[in-house]
């Protein structure tokens, strides 16, 4: 999935190119390149489907060299990732009705690949037979409040847990109770199913998106494609696959994992997750000098010269010109100031 705009993450990600599309941790990689790089062994090129949105076509085809043009998949409008879900699988039924299917979002940060491919494995594997949802679920390393949760329900074998409920965010207090139960991860977002249960569980509850995608069908794989796309995708209701499917269906698991997962969301998730000195202080960028300052997170682009004094618990980023500095703590309002 790869539609996102990044708007937290301003300046470096603009509507014209946003986060997934960017070397966010300063590794040379793109998080989508780097999302594509840790299936390496699990998943061929030639399996790999991208859904994103039709002004980014040429960025996914660029970054993901030899992928296949008929496997990037254009919405016309954002439609969250219920209808992006659903048009992905469709398609890939009309190629291969037997597609099992791992769904990720493509600006995730993964910092240990080999326990994740292991995970993916075993999920691979558990959903194989049919009728089975899974979702990976992150095992909490501190009560995080900008996380949904899941809570575990009894074992179904090898390490998987019926999944028993979605929690939304939670404040501080319920997110220290969460932890100190044992029974709840923190929702990924991360899903495995097999194609043919993730269109019988569309159908069944979400039926309006499902009525759009068989009017989008017959047009697969042909020139009439776009114009049946822009015709009934819009359509869709703007809903997330959690609220339409994952909270209703019956055949959801959880499998608890620990692979250093972040969904970087925001400045302050990269600073948590990037190496530190002695004052705090998260620098990417080899031009950078920081004096008398603690709790930064510092983004400069490579050869750029930059003295920073005085500052404390602030982001300080740069890009094609444009810099931004602010308070960590105001960090969710940055979206509202380049709008």
């Amino acid at each position: 999935m790869a539609g996102g705009i990044g708007s937290r993450f301003w300046p470096m990600s603009t509507p014209e190119c946003p986060k997934q599309f960017l070397d966010i941790t300063g590794t040379g990689r793109t998080m989508i390149q780097q999302t594509f790089d840790r299936f390496d062994g699990l998943v061929d090129i030639s399996r790999v489907w991208v859904v994103t949105a039709q002004k980014y076509a040429a960025i996914v085809a660029r970054q993901l060299e030899g992928i296949n043009p008929q496997h990037i998949l254009l919405e016309p409008c954002m439609r969250n990732t219920a209808p992006c879900n659903a048009y992905a699988a469709w398609k890939i039924q009309a190629e291969d009705p037997e597609a099992v299917i791992f769904v990720a979002a493509s600006d995730h940060l993964v910092t240990d690949p080999a326990e994740f491919r292991h995970v993916v494995a075993r999920g691979f594997d558990f959903v194989r037979p049919g009728n089975r949802i899974l979702t990976l679920g992150m095992r909490p390393t501190h009560p995080e409040t900008g996380y949904g949760y899941i809570e575990q329900g009894e074992a179904v074998g090898d390490g998987i847990f019926r999944l028993a409920s979605f929690r939304e965010k939670p404040n501080l207090a319920t997110a220290q109770q969460y932890l100190a139960t044992g029974h709840y991860t923190w929702n990924s977002g991360m899903f495995l199913w097999t194609v043919g249960t993730i269109v019988s569980e569309i159908r069944q509850y979400a039926p309006e998106i499902a009525a759009q995608m068989d009017c989008i069908a017959p047009s697969f794989f042909t020139s009439a494609e776009p114009e049946a796309l822009a015709e009934y995708f819009p359509q869709c209701p703007k809903i997330s696959i959690d609220y339409a499917v994952m909270e209703k269906t019956r055949i959801a698991s959880v499998l608890p994992a620990e692979f250093g997962w972040s969904d970087l969301g925001t400045w302050g998730s990269l600073r948590a997750l990037s190496s530190r000195d002695a004052d705090g202080n998260a620098v990417i960028g080899d031009g950078v000098k920081v004096i008398d300052s603690k709790g930064l997170m510092v983004r400069m682009p490579q050869g750029k010269q930059v003295v920073i004094q005085g500052l404390e618990d602030c982001i300080v980023a740069e890009h094609n010109g444009t810099l931004l500095i602010c308070k960590l703590s105001d960090e969710q309002r940055i979206k509202e100031w380049h709008d």
